[in-house]
């Protein structure tokens, strides 16, 4: 897949067809768009495209926006590259772009820029200042311009439309199952693992303490989780613990620290990938360490339990 981050880079080429969005946590409504434009590009003797924005919109257009995201940049691009996007154009937003009306926007980076055969969108997409552009704006240009547009329905998963707002309520609240099937697959995060404070060893425990790739990662609700660990090239399984630690600290930052099954090799330094497959519990205060470690061991058969389950 190539990747461009200036349109300069790109050669125009009318034969295109393309979708733009914002594309975060690449869901189940993504992916079906991404389908018909390489299903469309491909009957066309066409290039795919798609465009998609960096940092999130939201992070720009809303001062006091907490939005987390669901894909980081890196995430992004590796997940559309499977899907088999041939190109794709990364623009970085910001609030000088954000002032483009929909129609200068369109005009100046798809029509004359990019070059456009058909565009594929969602089914309530909207772009430019305000959102001003619509479907309606869109065919207009087309007619103007010799391109199509084609609208594509939202996916439903018992009766619920499939989004990314969804998806962050479902982790926010800890539904796992209901986030890996909006996404079609599990949710995951990506780091490097950290020295800690190497309390998990003394505990019988060690853990793997994680410093994401992007701090506006959202992670799921504090609890225990059973995953697994993409450690170059090579797959394992454990739990993830997503809490501040209350047995031992009375405040803190929320920590993310993996325990894995049968491993005791150094890792620091490593990235390393999570995939998450079910929640145990949620996070809890312990009265002592003994209590803690008592839980922890049934956490651990729990986990396996689950995964003997999954994988056989």
């Amino acid at each position: 897949m190539q990747v461009f981050r200036d349109l300069a880079s790109i050669k125009k080429d009318k034969n295109t067809v393309l979708t733009i969005g914002t594309f975060d946590g690449i869901h189940l409504g993504h992916q079906n768009i991404i389908e018909e434009v390489k299903k469309n590009a491909t009957a066309y003797g066409a290039r795919n495209f798609v465009v998609t924005f960096n940092p999130h919109p939201r992070k720009i257009l809303s001062e006091t926006s907490n939005i987390k995201i669901l894909s980081t940049l890196r995430e992004k691009m590796t997940t559309l590259e499977n899907l088999g996007v041939e190109n794709l154009y990364v623009i970085e937003f910001t609030k000088e772009f954000s002032q483009l009306t929909a129609e200068r926007f369109f005009s100046n980076y798809i029509i004359n820029g990019i070059g456009i055969k058909e565009i594929i969108i969602g089914y309530d997409y909207h772009f430019g200042k305000g959102k001003g552009g619509s479907v309606e704006t869109l065919m207009k240009m087309g007619k103007e311009n010799d391109f199509s547009v084609s609208q594509i329905e939202e996916v439903k998963v018992k009766g619920n439309t499939v989004s990314s707002t969804k998806i962050r309520k479902a982790l926010i609240e800890g539904d796992i199952q209901l986030a890996s099937t909006y996404l079609g697959g599990h949710y995951s995060f990506s780091g490097v693992v950290v020295s800690g404070d190497r309390r998990g060893r003394t505990l019988g425990f060690p853990t793997a303490n994680i410093q994401l790739d992007d701090p506006e990662k959202l992670l799921p609700a504090l609890g225990i989780y059973v995953v697994e660990i993409l450690i170059g090239g090579s797959n394992f399984f454990g739990l993830l613990s997503v809490g501040k630690r209350p047995t031992f600290y009375n405040e803190g930052a929320i920590v993310p620290e993996v325990y894995i099954y049968d491993f005791d090799e150094d890792i620091y330094g490593e990235y390393i990938t999570i995939n998450i497959i079910e929640r145990l519990r949620g996070e809890e205060k312990f009265s002592s360490a003994e209590e803690l470690i008592k839980q922890m061991n049934k956490d651990k058969e729990s986990g396996l339990e689950i995964l003997s389950k999954k994988i056989n």
